[in-house]
């Protein structure tokens, strides 16, 4: 039964954590250097995987997103973000077009013809428009190295995933009392109070000893070193004018770069699990002869993005010349070299903190590789070149004291908070048990409890004003992908005002979600810090309207039982398919 339970809570915890998260979709606006190094990365399925098949997959998924496949993106790219999510969809198409063709799944040229003519890319007020599809054909596939047949491939590629997901979906069911229990627990009104626990209050009264500290450094004397240092020279070729955020555009800088260095540490990631960190977009100066391009929009912006990416390719190229020294190379391209000076990887460089992506390709540079591939921003890119590395060294034992009395100050605090919370839940279960009131019994315990403003499991976010919201979905309905925009029946980004809520709210949700009233929770540890929540009372959800939002619930959980099984799905086929990295 405890074990059923557990499951049962656990389930219910990744449906909390599915519903409340926004499929926010992104546009990559990267440039192919394919070219400059297409050689094979992985193996799947017993065969050779090439960095060329990667990047014309990455199309295709880039593809998808510009026809408005939103759906077909999501499932493939495991929402992903950045880079990570084209190369997902890379390598789940791959897996997706071995299972259609293993399951004999064929689509017909008609049902392939239904979906073309219905994909929103295409539509105007009066339905399919024949103009959009012609325009889109003759102006924007031709940049990214696709065809008219692209499209048909990645709708049949969508059909056949449909066809799939109605077979993984025939074994998935909610029954009448999982749905009653899940709706009444996720929207019920939850009353609770919090007891916080705080370190700073626990680690003031802390004392370490000279002993204490030469007990630690000899136990970890070689995990105590200084931090590595390194120093880069780089330049930046960008517009004067970072661009609107969330600017999407099409056609050849909607192509993902993917160096050598991020397909390695991406295959082996896959092979690992999906855990990809995302890039984020930034940028800063200026590149010579460019300042006319700061207020280009549109198509004219696009190009002068894309002269960047030509200039930036083949400067690159000329770096791999043998004996190229970085300066003269950039002279040479009339290009100004900045320098850094030394930094960690923990404490980026400020010319490099534009974007988080660039320091951390300065510490996947060495001697034998000195230079990266162009890193895009969000408005142009850096090539870095690696000046000289300050090896980390051990630290004595006066250079370490510091760190290692906060460590053993953070230890000590952290074991008497835990003490002490578990002493004072186990005071009030004993409390409550002999009928005191709980107020009396943390008073007595000299504790402070503090109430929460009532809340549900499943509270719907309230997003930006009503106004701003019927704008955008007015923009969205307007912009056409030839402007370089999300499609217009894309999901637009779920952006929400923060709520003035409660620190640490998600994690109490989940400490209280299967209490009963008046019972206590373990202590929980947030950080440095951690909570004890005390559930005074649930109100029973009732609304006018509550069996419509039962059905919509219903839905949405139905939703994503099914998305978790594909993933799962994908997830073993493509351990199936054996992939593995040729990099080691």
């Amino acid at each position: 039964m405890m074990k059923a339970l557990r499951r049962h809570k656990d389930w219910l915890m990744i449906v909390i954590a599915i519903l409340t998260i926004p499929f926010i979709f992104y546009f990559v606006k990267t440039p192919d250097y394919g070219a400059m190094g297409r050689g094979d990365v992985a193996e799947i399925y017993g065969r050779k995987l090439t960095q060329l098949e990667i990047d014309r997959n990455a199309r295709l998924g880039n593809l998808a997103r510009l026809l408005g496949m939103s759906e077909f993106w999501s499932t493939l790219s495991l929402n992903q973000p950045g880079n990570a999510g084209y190369s997902e969809f890379a390598i789940k198409l791959i897996v997706l077009r071995h299972e259609a063709e293993r399951l004999g799944l064929r689509p017909d040229a008609s049902e392939v013809a239904d979906v073309v003519r219905k994909l929103p890319a295409f539509q105007s007020e009066s339905g399919f428009d024949m103009n959009k599809f012609t325009d889109f054909v003759r102006n924007y596939l031709p940049p990214m190295g696709l065809g008219e047949e692209h499209i048909e491939q990645v709708v049949r590629d969508e059909l056949c995933m449909n066809e799939i997901k109605k077979l993984l979906a025939a074994g998935i069911s909610i029954s009448k009392g999982e749905l009653d229990e899940n709706f009444q627990r996720g929207y019920d009104k939850f009353y609770v109070n919090v007891i916080r626990f705080h370190s700073s209050d626990f680690d003031k009264d802390i004392k370490v000893n000279d002993e204490d500290v030469q007990k630690y450094y000899d136990a970890h004397k070689s995990e105590l070193k200084t931090d590595e240092k390194r120093k880069v020279e780089f330049v930046h070729l960008g517009l004067t004018e970072e661009p609107q955020e969330n600017t999407n555009l099409p056609g050849p800088l909607s192509q993902p770069a993917y160096s050598s260095v991020f397909i390695d540490r991406f295959i082996q990631s896959l092979i690992g699990g999906y855990g990809v960190t995302p890039l984020s977009p930034g940028s800063d100066m200026t590149a010579p002869g460019l300042n006319e391009q700061k207020t280009l929009t549109g198509t004219e912006r696009i190009e002068g993005l894309q002269k960047l990416a030509d200039s930036a390719t083949d400067f690159t190229q000329a770096l791999l010349e043998k004996g190229t020294d970085f300066k003269q190379a950039a002279q040479k391209f009339q290009l100004e070299v900045h320098e850094t000076g030394e930094f960690t990887a923990a404490t980026p460089d400020p010319q490099l903190k534009v974007d988080a992506q660039l320091g951390a390709a300065a510490f996947k540079l060495s001697a034998q590789e000195p230079n990266t591939d162009p890193i895009q921003v969000a408005n142009g890119f850096y090539i870095l070149h690696l000046v000289g590395i300050t090896e980390a060294h051990p630290l004595t034992l006066e250079e370490a004291k510091p760190k290692i009395v906060d460590a053993l100050k953070k230890s000590r605090a952290r074991e008497l908070m835990s003490t002490k919370s578990g002493e004072l839940v186990q005071q009030l279960r004993e409390a409550t048990k002999s009928g005191q009131p709980l107020e009396a019994a943390i008073q007595k315990a000299g504790a402070k409890a503090e109430k929460l403003p009532p809340f549900s499991l499943f509270e719907e976010e309230t997003t930006k004003s009503q106004d701003e919201e019927t704008n955008q979905s007015a923009e969205a309905k307007s912009e056409q992908p030839s402007q370089g925009k999300e499609p217009n029946n894309a999901p637009p980004s779920q952006s929400k005002e923060p709520k003035n809520e409660p620190p640490g709210l998600p994690a109490i949700k989940e400490a209280v979600a299967f209490l009963s009233p008046g019972q206590i929770s373990d202590f929980s540890p947030s950080g440095d810090d951690g909570f004890i929540a005390i559930l005074e009372r649930r109100e029973p959800f009732a609304d006018s309207d509550a069996g419509e939002k039962k059905a919509a619930f219903e839905k949405r959980l139905l939703d994503n039982k099914e998305r978790i099984v594909v993933y799962e799905w994908l997830h073993d086929r493509q351990e199936a398919a054996g992939l593995k990295s040729t990099k080691g």
